[in-house]
């Protein structure tokens, strides 16, 4: 086909999004502003095979496109206009990053002349997110002639290689343009053949498969662990099967992280351990159950008393992850294979059928203490926040997306989410670990999806209120399940929280919000839960479009005690003698 422009700008911008959309872009994400007008103008022309989605606030806008590709496992575009607005970007460029999750970023900036010489709303973006990026790189200036516009065609796709390999991130676009930036003609008169130009195009990448044998040690040894850390795997219940293989054929416990999917894929893994954080503090059993091998599946989980015990038993360990980054913060006898866990070779080994007495003790420790942590929750009338987190993981309807906040709601999910086979589909950033863009992310991995749940505290929430703003661009429906202890939980288990002042204002940081006049600003439903019961109502069955916040109001400082008190406990009685 023919086509002819008269101006070069959205020449330019043309092929840079027909490009994307030939190569698979479905989503991209666009803040207002003048300098991005081409681009602006390109993607809205390329609705409905790319949606386009005009967001206000540059943060939330980011971290909403986090949430999509985080959903999707795809790349998602996202512009801006020149000056500060890249910045506000910044957060959720570090978070892709660290998780490992595929962002194009297209900043817009003056051309050349108009740099370092007080220009308006003109800062350097050249290399704008240091070394966050997977690759990045400032485009030419738009020119209306052919070689020119195959350049811009091969850095497309090859920047839309690079948000997927070696490891999944983000892939930065600095992209000038000269004024006229609105579609009005500027003498430019270029005509060429589309499909013959865009022929090369595909939107698919090479995927590489290669088998790997399980080393010989692993077969030989009866005290190894395999450890299933932070994961969000596009296909769960495929990486659920592939541990539980591994598991089964080496007769090895698997110690599963509550932000892994394995702990929604229960019955998959009948060696599976979801109290190890709980075990591991009874000091006299941590010994006993030291391993001599340990296999780790993606990131570290969250639990302090399991690095602890890592790093004072230094086991031999292997890390399996297809990633090209460093995935132990122990540093300890480390083997890093570059695989996924699908692709290990794995063969039939002649062990006796009979369960190691290592095996044994750790399903029989686990089997006691889940029996206390259940029997300890559902007794529990007090609105203690952790048992929202074992409710979540026992109510929700088969396959929710649910997403869990950093701070405390991770924690509480890892201590007491109760293993089932609900399918759950858990999301988070784990990254950076930072409460930047909380709702934001919540709302981009619920955009188009099944209804969808967020567990996350007052403070979380309130550090990215302007992701409500997102709510008429919003298709689906989000549950926020709100823990609002008015202030940082997680501060009251550090040693700081026996210092007051200055503990009080400066990390309990109390904020006194009123939640029900707030979401009536934004025109967000609000519902105060005030018994367990009620909570589980609310969450099954889930509504199918809007968003809603469902308020639980505890005890900052009587849930931090009790979890001081209790979190031992569990494991008084449980020893072994090998």
């Amino acid at each position: 086909m023919l086509v002819a422009y008269r101006n070069v700008n959205q020449l330019w911008a043309f092929v840079l999004t027909e490009t994307l959309k030939r190569l698979g872009l479905t989503c991209a994400v666009i803040c207002p502003g003048s300098r991005s007008t081409p681009l602006t103008v390109a993607f809205a022309q390329q609705v409905p095979d790319i949606e386009a989605i005009s967001i206000l606030d540059e943060r939330s806008a980011a971290f909403f496109a986090l949430g999509v590709a985080k959903a999707t496992g795809r790349p998602v575009a996202l512009v801006c206009t020149s000056g500060t607005a890249g910045a506000n970007f910044y957060p959720a460029v570090i978070e892709a990053k660290e998780s490992r999750v595929p962002l194009l970023i297209l900043t817009t900036d003056r051309p050349p002349e108009l740099r370092d010489c007080h220009s308006g709303q003109t800062i350097d973006q050249v290399k704008l997110y240091g070394s966050y990026p997977n690759w990045q790189t400032e485009l030419a200036l738009p020119a209306a002639n052919i070689e020119m516009l195959a350049y811009l065609r091969q850095t497309v796709i090859y920047a839309w290689e690079r948000t997927q390999t070696p490891s999944k991130g983000s892939v930065h676009f600095n992209i000038p343009f000269r004024d006229p930036l609105a579609p009005v003609p500027d003498g430019t008169d270029f005509q060429f053949d589309s499909e013959a130009f865009f022929a090369a195009v595909t939107n698919t990448l090479p995927i590489l498969h290669s088998q790997f044998p399980i080393p010989q040690v692993w077969q030989n040894c009866d005290r190894g662990i395999i450890i299933a850390g932070v994961a969000q795997p596009q296909n769960p219940e495929d990486y659920c099967r592939a541990i539980a293989t591994l598991s089964q054929t080496l007769q090895w416990p698997v110690l599963a992280e509550g932000l892994s999917p394995l702990r929604n894929y229960a019955d998959l893994n009948p060696h599976l351990i979801s109290t190890y954080d709980l075990i591991l503090r009874n000091q006299q059993l941590a010994k006993q159950l030291a391993p001599e091998m340990v296999i780790q599946v993606g990131d570290m989980p969250t639990s302090k008393e399991l690095r602890t015990w890592l790093s004072s038993t230094q086991p031999q360990r292997w890390v399996i992850d297809p990633s090209d980054q460093n995935l132990d913060p122990l540093h300890g006898q480390t083997t890093h294979l570059r695989i996924s866990v699908d692709e290990l070779e794995i063969t039939e080994i002649n062990k006796n059928n009979s369960l190691s007495e290592y095996l044994q003790s750790w399903c029989i420790a686990e089997a006691k203490v889940r029996v206390a942590v259940d029997q300890t929750m559902g007794k529990m009338e007090d609105s203690f926040e952790g048992k929202a987190a074992w409710l979540l993981s026992q109510t929700l309807p088969a396959g929710t997306p649910l997403f869990i906040a950093n701070s405390m709601p991770v924690r509480d999910v890892e201590y007491f989410w109760q293993p089932n086979n609900l399918k759950v589909r858990t999301y988070f950033n784990r990254g950076a670990n930072g409460i930047d863009g909380t709702l934001s992310t919540a709302l981009g991995i619920s955009h188009g999806q099944q209804s969808s749940v967020m567990l996350t505290g007052d403070l979380a929430l309130l550090h990215d209120t302007n992701g409500f703003l997102i709510r008429n661009k919003f298709i689906g429906h989000l549950t926020i399940v709100l823990i609002n202890n008015n202030g940082g939980g997680i501060f009251e288990m550090l040693p700081i929280a026996k210092f007051d002042p200055p503990f009080e204002e400066f990390f309990g940081t109390p904020q006194d919000i009123d939640f029900a006049q707030l979401c009536a600003a934004y025109s967000v439903q609000h519902e105060l839960i005030t018994s367990w019961e009620e909570l589980q109502r609310k969450i099954n069955p889930l509504p199918s479009k809007g968003i809603r916040v469902l308020e639980l109001q505890t005890n900052r400082k009587a849930d931090a005690k009790w979890r001081q008190e209790n979190l031992k406990k569990f494991v008084v009685e449980v020893v072994f003698d090998f």
